[in-house]
């Protein structure tokens, strides 16, 4: 018995198209197309970081947004589901994000861990207290022997959370790794780029106008880099309470150096820096961006635009612009 075959007729581009699929394995079919990587990040920055990195290979869900603090962050029941589902989470680390480990425990989360500042020589310790009281910080505004977690301030450090982003991703995606380690390359190289770019922008400045108030001490990685005295009233968590007296001392080392650069911090109660700001008659120079990008179309959409933002914002102010 003959049974005649039926013909579907295919455009000469559909036909071609299912002929390089084929001759690739399937790997162009619908039924085979990539699934993203699920990835989450605990903050913004870091979040930016990951994509930068992952493209489009990964779908990257951060936990705290822009504008948001990471320091008293409490995760959702809806958020600990997104990151029981994720095949790799990615942290700061340096106890930054004190609620990770409950998160992850709650999530019951059995996938992979990265913990972006491994490899950091972190501030700390008697080396952080001897750096904030060389700078001037108010005794009493910072715990002693508490680690300072704002390693992204410093662009170097931010290459090193580079490196272990790519090797997270390919513990969790071998298959992608050529990707991923050709994408940090070119990122590192853009890092590169913009670390020249903040050097240039401080160099013409004297060391004696490099003085700067924020509201809480989370630049001390940009301080080491770049030579800049940062004070603030609030230790390097906003969790930290500003006592009257080390508030006090900060007034008065503003008036005796006559500091001109204060800054409140996208994340921060603006309140305590414009009481201060009244007190010295400094009237505040904008907002940094610390902890936190701004939201999508803002002027710290992505960590280079966060770092070059700063940088204007600080090198302007110290001249008195």
């Amino acid at each position: 018995m003959h049974i005649a075959r039926i013909h579907f007729p295919l455009s000469r581009r559909a036909a071609l198209s299912w002929s390089l699929a084929l001759s690739l394995g399937g790997l162009m079919s619908p039924l085979h197309a990539q699934t993203p990587v699920q990835a989450v990040a605990s903050f913004s920055i870091l979040g930016d970081l990951v994509r930068q990195v992952g493209g489009e290979r990964v779908k990257v869900d951060v936990l705290v947004g822009p504008g948001s603090d990471a320091h008293v962050f409490q995760p959702s029941p809806a958020q600990a589901r997104l990151v029981g589902q994720a095949q790799v989470v990615f942290s700061n680390g340096l106890g930054f994000e004190g609620w990770m480990a409950r998160l992850l425990k709650t999530a019951r989360y059995k996938g992979q861990q990265v913990v972006v500042s491994k490899g950091i020589q972190p501030l700390k310790g008697p080396e952080a207290d001897d750096h904030n009281h060389k700078k001037g910080h108010p005794h009493g505004a910072h715990d002693h022997g508490e680690t300072d977690p704002h390693a992204w301030q410093s662009v170097g450090n931010a290459k090193v959370f580079v490196k272990n982003i790519a090797l997270g991703l390919c513990r969790a995606d071998p298959s992608g790794c050529d990707l991923y380690d050709r994408n940090a390359a070119s990122y590192t190289a853009q890092l590169n780029a913009l670390d020249a770019e903040i050097r240039a922008a401080w160099a013409p400045i004297p060391a004696a106008q490099r003085k700067v108030i924020t509201s809480h001490d989370a630049f001390g990685y940009y301080a080491r880099d770049h030579a800049v005295r940062f004070l603030a009233p609030q230790g390097v968590s906003t969790e930290s309470e500003a006592s009257a007296q080390g508030v006090a001392r900060l007034v008065r080392q503003i008036r005796k150096d006559q500091i001109q650069a204060l800054f409140v911090e996208n994340i921060s109660d603006p309140r305590l820096i414009e009481q201060i700001g009244r007190e010295t008659g400094v009237k505040p120079a904008g907002s940094l961006y610390s902890d936190s990008l701004s939201a999508a179309g803002g002027p710290a959409a992505t960590y280079i635009d966060m770092m070059r933002f700063n940088t204007l914002a600080l090198t302007r102010a110290v001249r008195g612009q």
